[in-house]
Order: structure tokens, then sequence, then C-alpha cells
């Protein structure tokens, strides 16, 4: 008995345009190189103002958190020309990216919920 199911297309997702480069590496775990290559993103560790990522193919380079980058520009634009051999992206993360849609006014801005701060005044201790 053979299943004629087709593969199930990824959900569309939704963020902001305009977010902040660490929060949409963070949260894509993809990065354009100048070649054109899309590379698996490891670890990022955020310093002030620049992170430090490592790919899966251990290359490590510091980036400065930029919206109008080049790379925030090509993540937003999903402009690439190949994937890393190294890094090996699934074909499930690049279905998962194509599907992604970025909107101006529209989408998830990637923001932490444990980072919203409270305006509530704690009661006092009796």
């Amino acid at each position: 008995m053979v299943d004629n199911k087709k593969a199930k297309q990824p959900a569309r997702r939704y963020y902001r345009k305009r977010v902040e480069l660490f929060r949409l590496i963070d949260k894509i775990k993809l990065w354009p190189s100048r070649r054109g290559l899309l590379h698996g993103i490891k670890t990022v560790d955020i310093i002030g103002g620049q992170a430090r990522i490592t790919t899966h193919c251990n290359k490590t380079f510091l980036i400065n958190d930029s919206r109008n980058s080049r790379a925030a520009r090509w993540l937003r634009n999903k402009w690439f020309s190949g994937i890393c051999g190294v890094c090996r992206v699934p074909d499930w993360k690049l279905a998962k990216y194509s599907s992604t849609q970025f909107k101006r006014h529209y989408g998830s801005a990637l923001v932490d919920g444990s980072k919203v701060q409270s305006s509530e005044v704690q009661g006092s201790k009796d």
C-alpha cells in the first residue's frame, strides 16, 4: 500500500520588517555570507552593541546590530545564491524560511516576554 500524501507546507510566519538584526538572527538561525551562501548559525553571543556569531562550518565573526545592513536586507528579501555545503542547512529549515513573510505593520516584533517590564508596584511588606 502506497501513501500518496503530499509534503505538508509550513505555516506562514510574519515578522516585522524593521526588527533588530540580533533578534532576527537569533530566531531564524541563518546567515547570508558576502558571496551569497546561506550558513546555519550555531551560536550567537551578544556583547554590547555587537554579537559574535559562530556558524556550523566553524566560522566566527563579529557583527553590529543594524537594521539596514547588508545581511539584514538579504535576510528580509531572501537573497542568496546557494547553501553552504559544510553547514548542511536542512530542507525543512529552508522551507520554513521561504514561507516567512516580512511586513511593515503586521507580525511579531520578536520581543521576549521575560524582558517586558511590568508597571505594577508590588505591595508593601507588613
